[in-house]
């Protein structure tokens, strides 16, 4: 696949499924742009590698974050992978801790893809990068960031209608286990992970960004409002 001449608009691009997807965008000949949090050294390491624009913005805040949108010009693409994991007993989790969670993988999420369509052309795509957790949850201690990977469900159904006169598509990738630094195949958590999977290996990175490909193809026109979920069986 050939993404020349497409503008590609990454938020959460610097390291993990984000660098991934940058990366492979911008192999198939995409402008791409993308934004990081904290990760200086791997944002200025991945421009250096793949020519990409670097932005260093607060993806919960939300004028910010509507603003480097708007200020990036018509997006052919864009990729919400911005995100936080908050986990623990529900009963004593900190209440400022979980709405910033909501702020980043909800808020952000929902006003960075608006905002990203205003000046969509035709044929555009948005992709949001959500979990399996949000159809399947066998942990205790997840509650709220499972809420918030539910909320893209229904969000992109939602925009899948507003949006589909347009021609505009809007996808959920539902990743599984990934070596990410999140969730390392060597963390202390993977045995736990690898015992719900059919096949008993963390995902990569890269294979997400594969699928991401895909589905900003024109093979995927006709895809929207779906989710797809890439977890090696965890939800099965």
């Amino acid at each position: 696949m050939t993404f020349s001449g497409r503008k590609v608009f990454v938020v959460g691009g610097s390291r993990g499924i984000g660098a991934a997807i940058v990366r492979r965008f911008a192999a198939a000949g995409a402008t791409v742009v993308f934004t990081y949090a904290a990760s200086v050294g791997a944002a200025d390491h991945l421009v250096a590698e793949t020519g990409a624009q670097a932005l260093q913005i607060d993806a919960g805040a939300r004028d910010e974050l509507i603003a480097a949108v708007r200020d990036a010009g018509p997006i052919d693409i864009f990729v919400y992978n911005a995100g936080l994991l908050v986990f623990g007993d529900p009963l004593t989790l900190n209440a400022d801790d979980v709405d910033r969670m909501i702020d980043v993988n909800v808020r952000g999420a929902y006003f960075g893809s608006v905002e990203a369509s205003r000046l969509m052309p035709g044929g555009g795509r948005i992709l949001v990068i959500g979990s399996d957790t949000a159809d399947s949850m066998p942990f205790p201690g997840l509650a709220a960031y499972v809420l918030t990977k539910a909320a893209m469900q229904g969000m992109a159904r939602g925009l899948a209608r507003d949006l589909g006169p347009r021609n505009i598509t809007i996808n959920v990738i539902q990743p599984g286990p990934t070596d990410t630094d999140m969730n390392p195949a060597n963390g202390p958590r993977a045995a736990g992970m690898l015992g719900p999977m059919a096949i008993k290996r963390y995902g990569t990175a890269d294979e997400v960004a594969g699928l991401a490909l895909y589905l900003a193809g024109a093979q995927a026109r006709g895809i929207t409002g779906a989710m797809h979920t890439i977890d090696g069986g965890f939800a099965a």
